[in-house]
């Protein structure tokens, strides 16, 4: 039984996740500053697939839940502070 994550609630953790990837990587950019919908990939933030590693470790620390480097849905996940919000709501609620 899945529960609708709502775009609230997912707006309400962009800071944090946003937070949680600069502190991670050690980025010289302030959470702030990531936009919520621009790739993290190539011309975004411009992280490559060790970032995505670190990244899912915090996040599986900090949620509870794992990020499995053989998901097919990895690059839907990773492909903006938004998605990899909402998959942090969506796998929180369950």
């Amino acid at each position: 039984m899945s529960q609708e994550v709502t775009p609230e609630a997912v707006d309400n953790l962009l800071p944090e996740v946003a937070e949680l990837i600069v502190a991670a990587l050690n980025l010289e950019v302030a959470a702030a500053e990531i936009e919520p919908d621009a790739p993290l990939f190539g011309e975004g933030l411009g992280l490559d697939s060790i970032d995505v590693l670190e990244i899912a470790l915090v996040i599986s620390k900090r949620y509870g839940f794992q990020l499995r480097s053989d998901s097919e849905d990895n690059v839907r996940i990773f492909s903006s502070l938004r998605t990899l919000a909402s998959h942090i709501a969506a796998q929180r609620s369950k």
